[in-house]
């Protein structure tokens, strides 16, 4: 080996390059792996666990779930603004796969995580090995070709002189705040514990600058008339505002112009709750006044969102038959949705550029006193979904509003799946751009307590609070042991209303009474799912892992719970029994669900009656 070279196993070299990668924006620099989760097994323990077992400069995570780990780096990643990541390693088959739903999460969501998931020998004279999946076809497979279509950069390490090339191409994609998702790089075992002479500059600090591109000229231009001539425009802020950083640029845009903005969940936090032009929540999950705005909007200016059928109910919530879309978004393939006039730049300096060039444009007067009266009228009808109801079981609602008003103004909520997104997207009054934190693109059961540790880690100063339905919790409660080993202290809240309570009411809603959705006994008379709702101890389970718990009955259980909790130095679980269905309704708006076309059940022809009304209202955007 000369001076220019390190002799390495392919493992070694992997984990000595992760460890000098950093990244730069905005003139701030910043180490972009934090370290390693893992879960070792035969595929992975005699190379990339030996290798970070002579690099403990560089951390090892020791997870409880391979799928769960993913769901903790994912988490990370959406707090540090897609600035840090981590990387995952697993065995060879079931460890790998079971990363690939998180694979799918971080994909969907546009936020960057590096799997390693251990992989079949390259050599095969050894084959079959444990755990390999045989094709009669070809021998150049494996489960890890199951990563493909949920990674955006994909690659198999046969020999350990591809390594190099396949890291900077994994890289480039990571730090791309346009193509950034899952990367996945697939390390046969044998080739992990592989030496070879790896070039020294391999392994030299590199730094990765993240651009703020600008928009083309002519387009800008463009998009200056459009708002000079809005009379009704509306602003939809999405993730891209805060990965961005744009917070302070859009608050400027609005004040200066007083157009409205709505906000979808990973937006959500763009303004503060309170900003006299935050109309709140969108789309199906979103606030009448947001919803009505879109329905009568003449301009829509979409910043950094995927324009999903949440956000836009469907293809139904823009009505207006004149309506036109300027959409401003690091990703090409966002800035063309809805036949939008395409911004494609980072949203924050697109907004301080449209600041300079509309000069005096504001919106008319009586459509900023319309602003006010929506909020007004938003505000009366949260204090009718928070109030108590007597002789009757706290409500969802009635809990999200006492954790709310219990967390501090930097405190964070996590979320994932049922009805609870609905319901938080609604009446959370969020003060930071980081205090919430929904996984909403892939709404991922079983990521909220994985999720929360990501969080926790990515900022220890602020408290998390998990807000966790009892099905969520009972697909993912693992990570409740990792955080107590890892020191990182989570308040989750587990509301329990026996079963499925979002996929409950979709049901009804579809005619089919809830079918499947609720936790009981099978009754042997009949042979349905319709006995005694089935009797789960979350507590004792939550106090099995570690945790500290309590039982919260009324608002006054709740709030002695959370005070208790946050005198404690370690994760604490606190369980709330709900009204089951006892969320908020949907405000002028439609999520298209098909139901079946025909049927026995005469509560599904009536369902059916309506979804054929209204999908008539659904919009082509050519």
């Amino acid at each position: 080996m000369n001076s220019e070279t390190k002799r390495l196993t392919t493992a070694q070299a992997l984990v000595n390059f992760l460890r000098n990668q950093y990244v730069e924006r905005d003139g701030k620099e910043t180490a972009f792996f934090a370290g390693v989760w893992g879960i070792f097994g035969h595929g992975n323990v005699a190379g990339v666990g030996q290798a970070l077992q002579q690099n403990l400069h560089f951390r090892y995570y020791l997870a409880r779930n391979e799928q769960a780990m993913v769901h903790a780096a994912t988490a990370f990643a959406k707090m540090s603004n897609r600035l840090r990541a981590f990387a995952c390693t697993s065995s060879v088959g079931p460890g790998a796969t079971n990363m690939i739903t998180g694979a799918a999460t971080a994909t969907i969501n546009r936020l960057p995580v590096l799997l390693l998931p251990g992989d079949i020998f390259a050599r095969r004279n050894v084959a079959p090995v444990l755990q390999q999946l045989e094709s009669p076809n070809s021998q150049d497979i494996s489960v890890n070709d199951a990563f493909k279509p949920v990674s955006r950069y994909w690659d198999r390490i046969n020999r350990p002189d591809q390594l190099p090339s396949a890291l900077m191409e994994a890289m480039r994609v990571l730090t791309s705040p346009a193509e950034t998702g899952a990367v996945v790089l697939a390390l046969p075992e044998d080739v992990q514990a592989e030496a070879w002479d790896y070039p020294a500059k391999l392994f030299e600090k590199r730094l990765w600058h993240i651009a703020r591109p600008m928009a083309d000229r002519s387009l800008l231009a463009e998009a200056i008339k459009l708002i000079s001539a809005a009379k009704a425009p509306l602003i939809i802020a999405g993730g891209g505002v805060i990965y961005g950083e744009a917070n302070a640029a859009l608050a400027s845009f609005v004040e200066q112009t007083g157009i409205r903005i709505a906000e979808t969940q990973a937006g959500k936090g763009s303004l503060a709750h309170d900003h006299p032009q935050n109309l709140g929540a969108i789309g199906v999950t979103g606030t009448p006044g947001a919803n009505a705005s879109a329905r009568e909007a003449d301009l829509v200016i979409a910043l950094g969102t995927r324009l999903s059928d949440f956000t836009t109910a469907s293809k139904t919530a823009f009505q207006n038959p004149e309506v036109r879309f300027i959409n401003i978004n690091i990703a090409e393939v966002d800035a063309y949705k809805h036949a939008a006039l395409p911004l494609v730049a980072d949203v924050r300096v697109v907004l301080e550029e449209l600041s300079a060039g509309l000069g005096n444009y504001r919106v008319p007067e009586d459509y900023r006193a319309r602003t006010a009266r929506l909020n007004e009228d938003w505000a009366t009808e949260v204090a009718r979904l928070v109030h108590s109801q007597a002789d009757s079981r706290i409500t969802q609602c009635e809990v999200i509003d006492i954790v709310n008003s219990f967390c501090g103004r930097k405190d964070v909520v996590v979320c994932a799946a049922g009805s609870l997104p609905g319901d938080l997207h609604k009446l959370w009054r969020t003060s930071d751009p980081k205090g919430y934190h929904l996984e909403y693109g892939y709404s991922c059961m079983g990521y909220e307590i994985a999720g929360g540790l990501g969080v926790k880690m990515a900022d220890p100063s602020r408290n998390v609070y998990v807000m966790v339905g009892d099905g969520s919790y009972l697909m993912m409660s693992s990570e409740i042991v990792t955080s107590i080993q890892e020191g990182h202290k989570l308040i989750i809240v587990v509301l329990d209303n026996h079963g499925f309570g979002s996929i409950g009411g979709l049901s009804k809603e579809i005619g089919s009474d809830g079918f499947g959705t609720s936790y009981r006994h099978r009754r042997r008379d009949s042979g349905l799912l319709n006995g005694e709702p089935l009797a789960v101890d979350f507590c004792a389970n939550a106090a099995s892992l570690g945790a500290l718990t309590m039982r919260a009955w009324t608002r006054e259980d709740l709030q002695h719970a959370l005070e208790y909790a946050r005198k404690q130095g370690k994760t604490t679980v606190i369980v709330v029994e709900v009204e089951k269905g006892s969320g908020a309704p949907g405000y002028e708006t439609w999520w298209d669900v098909p139901v079946a076309e025909v049927s026995e059940s005469e509560s599904v022809k009536q369902a059916r009656v309506r979804w054929e009304e209204a999908v008539k209202r659904e919009r082509y955007f050519l």
